[in-house]
């Protein structure tokens, strides 16, 4: 029966109210008690970390767009501020559709509320509610108050969120670490998406060897681990390989991976004793782990020996795809690679880089032949923090076409990719277009092989990249970040040889990197005391 206008203005009364606050929510913020870089709503960030950002990636955060009228939380950066600020206005959004929500007052609707799991207990109860040709999912009463109808805590989390321990059958994935001194800690959990690695030193008794857990494959594959946290689904840890260390370091390759070796003791000998141990977790896009794999390398101990040292090792793959690597989180580390990539053409907007051959920026490679027509193609990656310089010779004789020549020269220098840009952190995304650094190029290739004469010729002789870099961030803990890159050919005249007669040219690329960072203000003290006193659980996931 329809409700009388009395009876449905006192259930709208009684209904809850809407419980969305869109001041508090961020679709951005995904590492756990940490800054998400340009993430203006994260509620982690302060001033200092405001400042470092070159954008908002999130510029406005709603809840229902179906709503008539809303709360709009809206995130913008002041950059002419000294240093930017964030910028948090809250404003009222109409919805011009007539088809509008005006009140969200059904709370349960709010939120996915798992379906009830029909067991030999509950199943005629069920059959008896959900069993007919129609059935009705309006609840009993508003009353919200039953532990039944109460929605799901907001902490709980059913995938795996970054930085959150790798959960076990029994506790969570080990990856043992020294913690005070060098001596190995197994009770160090292994973070998801956290890549590790780790040495440590182990004690080892030889004669008792078969009975120290540590030194066993068992101890390190023998618990499933869970797919998602608090769930019944188990992945296991499959055996990838088998490496057989000796005693003098030659390593062997073992043919297969199904069979377990045991730590023993055989001629005085611990043989089969664990010294290495490498993982690798496959995971899908939702945060689900779906595979496990770990590498071993096993070698002998002499009885002399009274400790070894371990190394462990944990990466992370998101299924279907390459990993991406990295040259710093987020500043560059002193000799790795500089990243490197080109925009997408025909873009109209900037939708983001892709990525060369091999994500690098690179010069030419020196060869022992020092040819330079031979060494076409051979390229070297530059390394951060590293002056370089390499080269090689042209010989260069009479019947020898001028443009075809540059060009062939030109491409020895610059290879066959020439990136348009670098990321200025180590960590730059591609879709971060504000993290990437355009590379200025002093001189064109029209420009350079142009004929300037008839009996001469312009070809290019050296490429030099400039890279400027500065610490950034925090003086007690600062971060390489490059601000500009230049690269500029250099050409030279060559005059048309006689008839019979040759020439060597040597042809050089050079990198330079120049620190550019503002020196600390007279009087200002460049490494403060910091008096503070850490939360208990500063370090969880780490011990």
């Amino acid at each position: 029966p329809a409700d009388t206008p009395d009876a449905a203005q006192a259930r709208a009364r009684s209904a809850p109210a809407p419980v969305t606050d869109v001041a508090k929510l961020c679709v951005c913020d995904l590492l756990v008690a940490q800054c998400d870089a340009n993430c203006c709503c994260d509620p982690d960030c302060g001033a200092d970390d405001f400042s470092l950002f070159t954008t908002c990636s999130v510029p406005v955060v709603t809840g229902d767009s179906q709503l008539c009228r809303q709360k709009a939380a809206v995130y913008s950066l002041d950059v002419e501020a000294n240093p930017p600020e964030r910028i948090f206005k809250l404003v009222d959004q109409v919805n011009p559709s007539i088809f509008c929500i005006h009140a969200t007052n059904y709370k349960q609707a709010l939120y996915l509320k798992s379906p009830e799991i029909p067991t030999p207990e509950n199943f005629d109860r069920l059959l008896d509610k959900f069993g007919g040709a129609t059935f009705s999912a309006e609840p009993d009463s508003w009353n919200l108050d039953t532990d039944a109808q109460n929605p799901p805590d907001g902490n709980e989390t059913y995938r795996y969120e970054y930085g959150v321990p790798v959960q076990t059958e029994d506790a969570f994935l080990r990856l043992p670490s020294p913690v005070v001194s060098s001596w190995c800690s197994d009770a160090n959990p292994a973070g998801f998406l956290v890549n590790q690695a780790t040495k440590c030193i182990r004690s080892v008794n030889v004669e008792k060897c078969d009975s120290i857990r540590a030194l066993s494959m068992l101890f390190y594959i023998n618990s499933s681990i869970l797919a998602v946290p608090k769930s019944s689904q188990m992945v296991n840890i499959t055996v990838q390989s088998i490496v057989v260390q000796s005693l003098n370091g030659m390593r062997t390759l073992l043919n297969s991976s199904d069979v377990l070796r045991l730590p023993m003791v055989l001629d005085g000998l611990c043989i089969n004793a664990v010294l290495g141990v490498n993982y690798h977790i496959t995971h899908t896009d939702t945060g689900e782990i779906i595979e496990a794999a770990a590498a071993f390398v096993l070698g002998a101990i002499s009885k002399e020996a009274l400790s070894i040292e371990q190394s462990f090792e944990i990466s992370f793959t998101q299924e279907n795809t390459q990993p991406v690597p990295l040259s710093g989180n987020p500043g560059y580390v002193v000799g790795l690679p500089i990243r490197a990539g080109f925009r997408p053409q025909g873009y109209p907007f900037p939708a983001g880089f892709l990525s060369n051959k091999h994500s690098q920026l690179t010069i030419l490679q020196s060869t022992s032949t020092q040819d330079c027509l031979a060494a076409q193609g051979a390229r070297a990656p530059v390394l951060f923090g590293y002056n370089m310089i390499s080269g090689c010779k042209l010989r260069i004789t009479a019947a020898m076409a001028c443009q075809p020549l540059a060009q062939t020269l030109l491409d020895v220098l610059k290879g066959q990719s020439f990136p348009e840009y670098v990321a200025s952190f180590g960590n730059s995304q591609a879709q971060d277009v504000l993290d990437w650094v355009p590379i200025t190029q002093l001189h064109s290739s029209e420009q350079m092989i142009s004929n300037t004469l008839q009996s001469s010729c312009q070809i290019p002789v050296s490429l030099g990249i400039e890279v400027k870099w500065t610490k950034y961030g925090s003086l007690v803990n600062p971060q390489a970040r490059i601000v500009n890159v230049t690269a500029t050919i250099t050409t030279t005249t060559l005059k048309q040889l006689p008839s019979g007669r040759e020439r060597i040219i040597p042809i050089t690329s050079s990198v330079v990197f120049t620190d550019i960072s503002s020196p600390a203000e007279p009087g200002y003290k460049a490494w403060p005391t910091i008096n503070l006193k850490l939360p208990f659980d500063f370090f969880y996931p780490f011990v």
